[in-house]
């Protein structure tokens, strides 16, 4: 079992300082902002093409774009990045609750014969009301989760080419039909870590993604979705979300770790804190419980920092160390069975460039990436560049 590695496009927008991306009043889409913040980067297409060229020449095999309202489109902007890049994956993410199955079936479709298969599914069921209700769903956490069940039965049988009929709570389909298939079929990431995302997953997904908890944590949750799938008569594959910073020693990384939290006041924190708690995700409400909103103690699990998720939601951890010692780790967690790597760092194109350089060499040396040669490329940035940490996937 290889390691697969992928990074992410800054849809909602880029930087160098760990702030969330609601201190902006756009999303950091313009450069008009509620605080002064410098080195925020606008994620214009011409920014996001250099992230994706240089993904590409590095050696990852997709990128992670996220959904939302702070985001741009993640299908119309990836589609427009996969006619600058040649072999880039897209892991395009969608909410089953905005779109209709069908139409989510046909449009991979076509996403697939224009890129050359290139897309890959990232299944978003969606943890916050508040959020789904600005795109007009109202439905309560479990039974979102019951539709997402029911979306994924409806594009998994509308690609079989011929007509489909599903009746169920939240969808009722005759002749449901994708005329071409996509070839290959997209592979489905899917996460969640409630009690109602656990059959979903067992049952639909190809590759479940956890958000980056101890080791320890990890493994029970592959053990619960591995049993849940067995179930069904499915196997699944495993993914985590990590942020990294990796330098060259150990020392720079922590120093660079360390330095974002000096841009971080006592009412940033708690302000942030206040409105991730709110949220209805299992998985969101376990990443607050690993730091319990405090600076202290945010070494988790050994190279393993939480601090990002001081104001960040979502993923909120990130492996630290030397090369040598991130390698570790992602051979830690290869180890117990995740073979897909959804990365980033901010700023991305440095932080790609810190790990395709740094990291992806190591793994291949260990036979975790074979026949992975990435190109000689110049690193921008300095060593000790801050980071800036935005809201999303």
């Amino acid at each position: 079992m290889s390691v697969h590695l992928h990074w992410f496009l800054p849809t909602g927008g880029d930087g160098r300082t760990l702030v969330d991306r609601h201190a902006y009043t756009d999303g950091g889409v313009r450069r008009s902002r509620i605080t002064p913040v410098s080195g925020v980067r606008a994620p214009d297409i011409g920014y996001l093409i250099q992230i994706a060229k240089a993904a590409e020449q590095l050696g990852f095999e997709a990128v992670l774009t996220p959904t939302g309202t702070w985001c741009e489109d993640a299908w119309l902007t990836t589609v427009a990045l996969a006619q600058h890049t040649e072999r880039l994956k897209f892991l395009v993410a969608f909410r089953p609750g905005v779109i209709s199955p069908v139409l989510a079936a046909q449009m991979a479709a076509t996403y697939q014969r224009i890129t050359g298969g290139r897309l890959l599914l990232n299944v978003v069921t969606g943890g916050d009301s508040i959020e789904q209700r600005r795109f007009g769903d109202h439905l309560d956490h479990d039974r979102r989760y019951a539709r997402t069940d029911e979306f994924l039965s409806v594009v998994r049988g509308v690609w079989g080419g011929q007509p489909f009929d599903f009746a169920g709570e939240h969808y009722q389909v005759e002749g449901g039909l994708t005329a071409l298939p996509p070839d290959p079929l997209p592979e489905i990431f899917f996460g969640g870590s409630s009690a109602a995302a656990g059959p979903v997953a067992a049952r639909h997904t190809d590759v479940y993604l956890t958000w980056g908890e101890p080791p320890e944590q990890v493994k029970q949750k592959i053990d619960w979705i591995r049993a849940l799938a067995e179930r069904e008569g499915r196997t699944v594959r495993f993914g985590i979300r990590l942020h990294t910073i990796s330098r060259d020693s150990s020392a720079q990384a922590w120093a660079t770790a360390n330095a974002l939290l000096d841009d971080l006041s006592p009412e940033t924190v708690a302000a942030a804190q206040e409105a991730l708690g709110r949220s209805e995700s299992v998985g969101q409400q376990r990443m607050l419980a690993l730091h319990g909103g405090s600076r202290e103690g945010l070494e988790i699990s050994p190279n393993l920092w939480a601090g990002v998720g001081l104001v960040r939601g979502g993923a909120g951890t990130a492996l630290v160390g030397s090369h040598a010692e991130v390698a570790d780790r992602i051979e830690e967690y290869h180890a117990l069975g995740v073979e897909h790597f959804v990365l980033s760092g901010y700023p991305h194109l440095e932080e790609a460039y810190w790990f395709g350089e740094g990291v992806i060499p190591d793994l291949a040396a260990r036979g975790l990436l074979p026949g992975v040669a990435p190109s000689p490329l110049p690193r921008p940035g300095s060593a000790g560049a801050p980071l800036l940490v935005a809201g999303g996937r």
